[in-house]
This record gives structure tokens, sequence and C-alpha cells, in this order.
């Protein structure tokens, strides 16, 4: 149908050899290319499609005119009007009026372009590697019955020349996206390392914390009881005024040691779930600061954050603790407010303060913001912390996916 002479169409076949020399993605390359096409097969629309590497999906590159098809990345090959070409079931696919060709139209194809922008006549051949099909070349036309089989030769060549050249620009962008999503699981992996080792070593500080508070505190008491019993002892009779001074201290030796194993074991989570747990962690770290201060806790999470596995859900109270002590201890708030929200996908806990927010509190070293972080990343969520507002105080979030993965290396 082109009446060209055989020296002027190899010209055009070296041009577009030419042409792609330099060009590293696929838009460059059909833009560079698309107009040294037109002088051997004549087009109204001109793309490509290019089989992603698994094979179940392709995108389109266009030329001039822009159709859904190259909006819609990626598509998946079944749905695609010419996806006997792409399975390699055709070795062409020409038409001389796609509209009304039911190869063009079956149940699913998205082939609504052909009608949107008056695409009659279409050719089309594969895009050929080592005999493996990598994608298709397409040239449309609005007039009907405007290609033969000599335009479908002539699209075989320079499918041929474009083939090497899209197949490398692919293995080169699957190589890139490969190293992106290997560095990233790296960083995760490296930074689920540093965040465990800063964790351990948080732990071992709390271990040699309570190590300590036993040894001064307790053991301190329990050696002045123990002396005065002692003396006791070698006293003939001993009366009940006497023994008075050892019950009390007895009595706060107790108080002092379920203090203790309280802050080292969450037992009222454990028994009574999360939200009376944080509840009553915020009534005894406000009894014991002293602190005239409101607070308020909401659950709307229906049950659903008791249902976590233990060492997620130790992990969020331990988080929830912090950030009340912090609030409590050391940014002179007025008010406290716990909210515990579930959506089918999130569970979130929100701990808010009107205190004198980050930038002002002397809250306790960053290790404690930094145990917080450490612990949601641990159990895959996500951590923020920030200004509550504009007149001030903080707000805590942690934000779990409902379905996250088991908590690895979580202990309390």
């Amino acid at each position: 149908m082109r009446d060209l002479a055989p020296q002027s169409v190899f010209d055009h076949y070296l041009n577009i050899s030419r042409l792609l020399a330099g060009q590293l993605d696929f838009h460059s390359v059909i833009q560079a290319v698309a107009a040294e096409i037109s002088h051997v097969i004549p087009h109204d629309h001109l793309d490509v499609c290019i089989i992603m590497v698994d094979e179940q999906f392709h995108t389109a590159y266009e030329s001039g005119m822009e159709t859904d098809w190259g909006r819609r990345f990626p598509a998946p090959v079944s749905n695609s009007p010419i996806r006997t070409l792409l399975w390699g079931e055709s070795d062409y696919l020409l038409t001389d009026d796609a509209w009304s060709d039911p190869q063009f139209h079956f149940q699913g194809a998205f082939s609504h372009p052909i009608f949107h922008q008056s695409l009659h006549s279409r050719l089309h051949v594969p895009l050929k590697v080592q005999g493996h099909v990598i994608g298709a070349l397409s040239c449309s036309s609005h007039k009907i019955g405007f290609y033969d089989m000599k335009d479908i030769e002539s699209a075989r060549v320079i499918a041929d020349l474009l083939s090497p050249h899209f197949f490398a620009i692919r293995a080169a962008d699957q190589a890139k996206r490969s190293a992106i999503v290997e560095a990233e699981a790296r960083a995760r992996e490296e930074g689920l390392r540093l965040g465990a080792l800063k964790l351990t070593e948080a732990l071992e500080a709390e271990r040699q914390r309570i190590g300590m508070d036993l040894h001064d505190q307790i053991l301190a008491d329990l050696t002045r009881l123990s002396r005065r019993l002692e003396r006791l002892a070698r006293q003939p009779d001993v009366t009940g005024e006497a023994l008075e001074p050892l019950f009390r201290g007895l009595q706060h030796s107790m108080h002092d040691l379920r203090q203790i194993i309280e802050e080292a074991k969450p037992s009222v989570l454990q028994l009574f779930g999360f939200a009376q747990a944080v509840e009553n962690h915020l009534e005894r770290s406000i009894q014991e600061s002293a602190a005239s201060l409101t607070w308020s806790l909401n659950d709307e999470t229906a049950g659903a954050i008791d249902c976590l596995e233990q060492p997620v859900s130790i992990a969020l109270f331990r988080i929830a603790q912090e950030a009340i002590n912090n609030a409590i201890r050391h940014a002179q708030a007025s008010n406290v407010q716990v909210q515990l929200k579930a959506t089918e996908s999130t569970v979130t806990i929100e701990i808010m303060d009107d205190g004198l927010g980050l930038g002002n509190a002397r809250r306790s070293s960053g290790g404690g913001i930094e145990n917080m972080r450490t612990r949601a990343r641990l159990i895959s969520a996500r951590f923020a912390i920030k200004p509550a507002g504009a007149s001030g105080g903080t707000l805590v979030s942690v934000a779990l996916p409902a379905k996250a993965p088991p908590a690895t290396g979580v202990v309390s």
C-alpha cells in the first residue's frame, strides 16, 4: 500500500536504529522513532506495550494521541484486546475495522479506546527476543481497510529493530526495582537489628534498676527488720507495742515489692484487658505523683485490642505507659486523654496531654521516646509524636495494622 522505494525504506530503518541510541526509557524511545515509523507505516495512533517480568501485567507507551491504554499502569494482560498476540497464540493481528472485529471485543476486554478514538484499521506484531514475546508494536488508522500484509511485514522489521532495545530497558528497570526492594529490605532488617539492640540495652538498664531498687530499698528494709528481730529475740518478754514497728515495716516492704513487681510484669493487662490496665496505670501514676490533673479514657475498639497477641499487647501497653509517665511526671499536664480506636485495618492508641509540649517539657532523656519508637517498630506499628495543637501539649500515637505479622523478639 505504501509507495516507497526499497532504498528509502532501508534509510528509514537505519534512521530508526540510529534514533534508538541513547534512549534510556520506553517513552523516549517511542517518541524518538514515531516519525520515522510513520514514513514506513502511516498511522493515527502508535503504541508499544511491554509485558512485565511477571508476565501477568503489561504497560502501554503511546505517541501522539493519548488514550486510556497509556493511562492504565499496569494493566492485566488478560484484559488486553491483543492478549492472543501477547500470549504467543497469534503471530500477528490485522483488521480492516476493529469496531466490528470480534477478536478485539470479549468479556472483560479493555477496548473502549478503539471507539473513543475512532480507531478502525489496526495492525499488531509481537516484540520478540530469542523467540520469547516481550510485548507488541501496534499501529492504528481512522480509515477502514487501511493496512495489508505488506504493512505487517514492514512492522515485523521495525519490531525486530526495537525488541532488543526494549528488552534491555526492561531488564535495567527490573534490576533497578530489585535493587530498591533489596535496599529497603536491608534497611528494614538493619533498623530492626538496631532497634532490638537498643531495646535490649534499655531492658538491661531496666533490670539493673530493678536490681538496685531491690537492693537499696527492699533488702535494706528487710535487713533493718532482721536486726530489730534479732534484738527482740534476746529480750525475755516482747510486747505488742515493740512488735508494732516491725509490722508496719513489713507492710511497707510488701507494698514496695508489689510496686516493683507490677512495673516488671503488667498483671492487670493479662487479667483484665488493655483498657483496664491503662486506666489502672493512670490512676496509680496520678496518685503517686500527687499531681492535680484530670484524665479520660475512651475505648472504641469493641474488644479488638484484647484479641492481639500477648507480646504485641504488652509492647503497646509499654508505649502507653511511657507516654502517660512523660505527661504526668515531666510535662506538667493538667489533663491527659487516652483514645483507643479500631477499624477493620488498624488498631490505634493516642495519648494526648495539655502540658508544656516537646520543646519545653523537662522530659526524661530521649531514651524513653526512642524506646517507644523501637517497640512500635518491632511490632510493625507506626509511631508518631507531635504537638497536640497550637496551644501546646503533646500527642503520642501508635497505629498497628490489624493483620500485622507476628511480633518477633518482643519482650516485656
